[in-house]
């Protein structure tokens, strides 16, 4: 069942961001609209930050530098093109997507260390499942070695600021059904060395409720409140 979720606004002095998480698919074009409207409202000071997460139904994104070469088959699954940095990438059922709308004014102004810490963020949950995760050189997200050297690609980032203000964020593929994939070239990487994966073609059994309760956990060690 997709649904349209709703986020209120609430003046809320805590200092820690407010975390949502939802229950059932959330529509990925309502999803962006109700972001804008928070950062809106996190800009005039109207609502607090907000870590929202959600899993989508199965759809295609394009980022602002998505290349249309790199969209395979256009008759595989629904395309929206999205103002989020970055190619095109894949989201659906088993995958968490974690938007990330904080306050760049308190943790720096400073749009490259914001997204080094989201792989630090993401490297820091992952390995409380045994798990390491690693950054690529000049590739934005969090890779897997495989066997025969084959690095997969477990975690997407894709971030956008407002006067200083983040949303967007990124995707940790738990258990999604990986063939959706086979429709685009995720994020413009076509190097057969380099794949994608999940927790469950790791071995894994995660729920996306584990994998919440980690991301809270360990929030705090990369984005120190």
């Amino acid at each position: 069942m997709v649904i349209a979720p709703s986020l209120p606004v609430i003046v809320n002095s805590r200092e820690e961001p407010e975390w949502k998480s939802e229950q059932n698919l959330s529509s990925y074009v309502y999803s962006v609209k109700e972001m804008e409207k928070r950062v809106s409202a996190i800009r005039m000071e109207r609502a607090p930050e907000l870590i929202w997460l959600l899993e989508h139904p199965a759809v295609y994104t394009a980022g602002t530098s998505a290349k249309d070469v790199d969209l395979i088959n256009t008759s595989h699954l629904p395309v929206y093109h999205t103002g989020r940095g970055g190619q095109y990438t894949y989201h659906g059922p088993g995958q968490l997507v974690v938007y990330v709308m904080l306050d760049l004014n308190k943790y720096g102004r400073d749009l490259r260390s914001y997204v080094s810490n989201l792989e630090l963020w993401i490297i820091s949950a992952l390995s409380e499942f045994g798990v390491v995760g690693e950054q690529i050189k000049d590739k934005v997200g969090i890779w897997v070695n495989r066997e025969n050297g084959r690095k997969d690609k477990i975690a997407a980032i894709g971030v956008r600021v407002r006067r200083w203000v983040t949303y967007h964020g990124f995707s940790i593929n738990i258990s999604p059904d990986l063939s959706h994939y086979d429709g685009i070239i995720p994020c413009g990487i076509s190097d057969p060395s380099l794949g994608i994966t999940s927790l469950e073609d790791l071995g894994l059994n995660v729920s996306k409720k584990d994998m919440e309760d980690i991301l809270h956990k360990t929030f705090k060690a990369s984005f120190v409140i």
